[in-house]
């Protein structure tokens, strides 16, 4: 028997069920303020890999982050199983601070941005001096995602022992880019060092089309047990075949179990890509990779492109504030924006 007034109690209260369930609802979410801190290692098929206290942890996003993405690079905070065994899972329930997102579009034309990265510090440019061809436009564009991202680039040249560096290391001199040079045989008799050097404490991307080499390199530096499968380019094409179909970061030897500031570095393998869309890149981020350059815009008109006809750069080189050369440079990179880039 049903009672009402000051008799009731819990019992007599009927509790109509929604539609999705009993559960009431809460805009009212957990701080998780006991949650672990991780790095996002690779991504697959929803599926996301984090480091977390030196184990490797399977996970996957919680439902109140919504439609926020993870990638590699990540720092994250996770809860739930962080055993790292066997069938078990952690969820991500919150995706810290970035310092940094490298992004590309699929083409020049595509307004939805695609985050490679996040919280790098340098981007590697991987290119092969031979089989296949050099792409110096391919290159132009992964300087400016570069210099847009806010990254330092690195300028990998592989197989040396087919072709002489020299002609493309001209095209850059003016940018001031680093570069180092490496052959194949080189890398097979371990003789990486020049290239770790210049990766120690940073997490550095590594980018560049298939078969240029890139995978192999990243072998040579990081230990054994880590090393992903390589493939060959193909003769008729002149292409590689992609090998590497995810974005993994690696520790380098002397890595401390959390990413930089570390004295070893990390180093992220891509996919090969064969183009680089810029659609989301600002000239005005494009410039600050140019400081000699930097003073002389106080006179461009607003969101001037730098390459417009009243562009105040002409003007400021002109009256000896900066090399000729440089404000070329810089036009050259911003033009890659309007061109695509040759398969």
């Amino acid at each position: 028997m049903r009672r009402y007034g000051k008799h009731t109690d819990e019992d007599d209260i009927r509790v109509r069920p929604g539609r999705r369930g009993s559960r009431p609802r809460t805009s009212i979410r957990p701080k998780h303020e006991d949650a672990a801190e991780g790095f996002v290692l690779t991504v697959d098929r929803g599926r996301l890999t984090c480091l977390v206290d030196g184990r490797a942890v399977t996970a996957m996003k919680a439902r109140e982050l919504g439609r926020k993405g993870v990638v590699v690079g990540d720092r994250v905070a996770l809860v739930g199983d962080l055993s790292g065994q066997k069938d078990t899972l952690a969820r991500i329930v919150r995706v810290e601070p970035r310092t940094s997102v490298l992004r590309r579009t699929a083409d020049d034309n595509d307004p939805y941005e695609r985050v490679i990265v996040a919280n790098a510090d340098q981007l590697a440019v991987v290119t092969a001096l031979a089989d296949p061809e050099p792409r110096p436009r391919m290159i132009d564009r992964c300087l400016v995602a570069a210099y847009d991202a806010g990254l330092e680039p690195l300028l990998v040249l592989t197989k040396a022992d087919l072709a002489p560096p020299e002609p493309l290391l001209e095209a850059y001199r003016l940018l001031g880019v680093r570069h180092v040079v490496t052959s194949r045989d080189e890398l097979a008799g371990g003789g990486a060092d020049r290239v770790r050097e210049l990766l120690l404490g940073r997490t550095t991307v590594f980018v560049g089309h298939s078969g240029v080499g890139k995978t192999t390199l990243v072998n040579a530096l990081v230990p054994a047990d880590r090393r992903r499968a390589t493939g060959q380019v193909n003769a008729v094409t002149g292409r590689g075949r992609h090998t590497t179909t995810s974005a993994l970061a690696l520790p380098l030897p002397g890595a401390v179990s959390f990413p930089p500031p570390s004295r070893g570095g990390w180093v992220i393998d891509t996919p090969g890509v064969r183009s680089f869309g810029l659609n989301h890149v600002d000239p005005s981020r494009v410039i600050h990779a140019f400081p000699d350059l930097v003073p002389g815009t106080e006179g461009c008109p607003r969101a001037c492109g730098h390459d417009e006809p009243d562009c105040a750069l002409d003007d400021w080189v002109a009256d000896g504030h900066a090399e000729p050369a440089r404000l070329y440079s810089l036009r050259r990179l911003l033009a890659t924006r309007e061109h695509r880039e040759e398969d």
